[in-house]
């Protein structure tokens, strides 16, 4: 018998295989980029909400899939797609190895709970996103908010921020400084006194922080687009 969670197991599998996440998979098929969150698949009195005939066809119509694909991740096994293109398992890549990691609004990065002072992740109220393994055990994803980081992030996109990845000069970083104040802007200079950061969005001013007013800073080393 098929059930919820293979269903929606599979849907995350398959987004991961093409480097995406759940919002950008829906996304990418045309649909609302909310469509796929975890918080959806539940509806409000509780019951298993199932994605739609149609919903599933724009994902396999958009990644270039077929249903033989689709059923093969049903399980987690990816065989399908090497036996569907009729080439040998060696010919393609097999998939990168996949986690789950946690995942939050960029607005509520702000709030207090989420993060330790060394900017790891902690708490209960995170979300979480199946992603590709990465070095960092605790890289978190965050999803972009409002327009300050446009034309570069746009509402609805998902960056991968590595607390562990030392930030350098020209990285595009996440600061949270003590005030509560999330950040993401490129990296222009750090300083024993100072944290020069450049806006992204032209129509956002540059900041210069003082280093004493940054609690942590973090460098973002995946997007998607």
């Amino acid at each position: 018998m098929l059930t919820h969670g293979q269903v929606w197991g599979a849907l995350d599998r398959l987004a991961a295989q093409h480097g995406l996440s759940a919002s950008a998979l829906a996304k990418r098929a045309g649909l609302d980029s909310t469509a796929f969150n975890r918080s959806k698949r539940i509806t409000p009195d509780g019951r298993p909400r199932w994605p739609s005939t149609e919903s599933l066809a724009k994902v396999l119509a958009a990644t270039g899939s077929s249903i033989d694909d689709f059923t093969a991740l049903l399980d987690g096994n990816g065989e399908g797609l090497h036996r569907h293109a009729g080439l040998a398992d060696e010919s393609i890549p097999p998939p990168r190895l996949a986690r789950t990691i946690p995942r939050i609004g960029f607005a509520q990065a702000g709030k207090g709970g989420f993060f330790d002072d060394a900017g790891f992740p902690v708490g209960s109220g995170w979300d979480e996103l199946l992603f590709p393994e990465v070095g960092d055990e605790h890289a978190y994803a965050l999803e972009i908010s409002g327009d300050s980081m446009q034309p570069l992030y746009r509402e609805g996109d998902i960056v991968i921020v590595s607390p562990a990845a030392k930030p350098r000069r020209g990285d595009r970083v996440v600061v949270k400084t003590r005030d509560g104040e999330v950040l993401a802007k490129e990296l222009v200079r750090m300083t024993p006194r100072t944290v020069d950061l450049r806006s992204l969005n032209p129509e956002y001013e540059d900041r210069q922080i003082p280093a004493a007013d940054v609690l942590w800073i973090a460098r973002i080393i995946w997007a998607t687009q």
